[in-house]
């Protein structure tokens, strides 16, 4: 089977969309510094997640939806320990870290029982944290969507058959795509909710396997459509999906469907000349950008203990360092941890070899 086509466009959004995160996460220590407007974009950065949703579902599609729509079940077992070589060693890690930091608060008198609650620790070590079991995030809260998306994982040999009907046109796709984002805002305005970052351990997962089947869907319709007609069509979708949440359509529709007509768009670009998002310092950006995800928000828990008095009143430089002890860390977690732990886990349960044998790679 030939290997998918390398979208590095795809990349590059990715590590913009874990920055969004990033800034979310530290927007009211940043509003003393920078204009409202700005703040207020900022404000939106849990939309980035929106992003990953359908990213993953793409991606995923594009690299295993072959093998699990032809082989069935007889590909699951290799497909769900890919996975998890892909995204276990490193949240391990990072708890690890997080459950350090809380036994070190503890020790010093300082507990922090709302945010480090040990009962639910052996959730988040099983990514079950955020499969409706509790009300609340807690631990290393932004790994709440790798729960979510590790029950889309798992969910996919099921979905599979329908993604790879044979009957999907660009018609048809795009007619489901919009369904399912329609979909999504109908179970979102069922339940009262007005936005997508409100109540994430209650709608979260939902929010994700709506999301991820759209980026499957959308890997679909892009690899049935010529790139021109794509860029096109995406293009001009994403603007009038812009221009309606800017005359008051609710974000609960808008941006899953922004998202999933940005991501067309952008694979349908992928390897044009200027592309920006396929700047060697984006794509290194979105290289990292899982390092980058699931790191920083304990590294701010530490900044504030160690440094913010009010968190309203942070100094830049305070934030610049911030920024660049996140930076760095993710660029070391990426090679020390994640790299090697995707290799390691990757291998576990096939034979050893002995001798000078040797196996087709």
């Amino acid at each position: 089977m030939t290997p998918p086509p390398r979208l590095d466009a795809l990349t590059g959004v990715r590590g913009i969309a874990a920055w969004a995160v990033v800034f979310f996460h530290i927007r009211l220590s940043l509003a003393a510094s920078l204009p409202g407007a700005v703040i207020t974009i900022l404000s939106k950065g849990y939309l980035a997640v929106d992003l990953f949703f359908v990213l993953s579902g793409f991606v995923i599609w594009l690299t295993y939806g072959d093998r699990l729509a032809e082989g069935g079940w007889r590909t699951a077992p290799p497909f769900f320990r890919r996975r998890i070589a892909r995204i276990y060693p490193l949240h391990i890690v990072v708890l690890a870290l997080t459950a350090g930091l809380a036994l070190s608060l503890q020790a010093a008198g300082r507990p922090n029982a709302d945010q480090f609650p040990w009962p639910l620790l052996p959730l988040n070590m099983a990514l079950m944290h955020n499969w409706g079991f509790t009300s609340r995030l807690a631990w290393n809260d932004p790994s709440w969507s790798i729960s979510a998306e590790w029950a889309a994982y798992l969910l996919l040999p099921l979905a599979a058959p329908a993604i790879a009907w044979r009957g999907w046109t660009p018609v048809r796709a795009g007619l489901a795509i919009f369904g399912l984002g329609s979909g999504l805002y109908g179970w979102m305005a069922v339940h009262g909710v007005p936005t997508l970052g409100i109540d994430v351990p209650r709608f979260g997962l939902v929010r994700c396997l709506f999301e991820f089947v759209m980026g499957a869907l959308m890997c679909r319709f892009w690899r049935s459509t010529d790139n021109r007609r794509l860029t096109m069509g995406s293009a001009s979708a994403l603007i009038v999906t812009i221009m309606l949440y800017s005359m008051g359509l609710p974000e609960t529709l808008c941006a899953p469907l922004g998202c999933v007509t940005l991501v067309g768009l952008l694979a349908a670009t992928s390897g044009a000349r200027g592309n920006v998002f396929e700047t060697r310092a984006l794509v290194w950006l979105g290289e990292i950008s899982y390092s980058t995800y699931l790191i920083h928000f304990v590294l701010w828990i530490v900044f504030k203990l160690l440094f913010v008095h009010d968190l309203r009143a942070v100094p830049p430089l305070l934030i610049l360092a911030y920024l660049t002890t996140t930076l760095a860390a993710s660029a070391l977690l990426y090679h020390l941890v994640e790299q090697p732990g995707r290799r390691w886990v990757a291998t576990l349960g096939r034979p050893r070899l002995t001798g000078t044998a040797r196996s087709a790679p």
